[in-house]
């Protein structure tokens, strides 16, 4: 059984809506005491080669691209109503970019199963300023019935 929909207009249906804030220090200092383990378990593979190559420029913008990824499965977790269990997990959910810099959502795995059996479609949005990253994600059903 799914969560009760609400209808933003006429022809949509959300199923859900997440946001999420996260403290980049906080990221900078999981990832300081535990190295690339944190990364490896939170970035599925296209995310983590991002991240090296950030990371590589600048320190600073790899930790910042781990915190709003991280932030962004937060607020997709709870957008789908699921938490961080299964079939929702770090890795099967990658937050990816469109060649003109929008963020989207890509699924792999049983979660990409779940989430399409359910004819699920996501919106997702992330931000970062100083010490702190954002997001926001909204969850909407295709083709809903009338």
């Amino acid at each position: 059984m799914h969560p009760p929909c609400l209808r933003a207009g006429p022809d949509d249906v959300i199923y859900g809506i997440g946001t999420d804030i996260c403290d980049i220090r906080r990221i900078a200092a999981t990832l300081e005491r535990r190295g690339e383990r944190f990364a490896d378990k939170v970035l599925g593979p296209r995310e983590i080669a991002v991240f090296h190559a950030r990371r590589g420029r600048s320190a600073d913008r790899g930790v910042r691209f781990l915190a709003t990824r991280f932030s962004a499965k937060e607020a997709f977790s709870k957008a789908i109503g699921l938490g961080i269990r299964m079939p929702m997990t770090w890795r099967h959910c990658e937050i990816l970019n469109q060649p003109g810099g929008k963020p989207y959502v890509h699924l792999d795995g049983p979660l990409a199963d779940w989430f399409t059996s359910r004819r699920l479609h996501a919106h997702v949005t992330v931000t970062d300023e100083t010490d702190y990253a954002a997001s926001f994600v909204v969850v909407e059903t295709l083709d809903p019935a009338p």
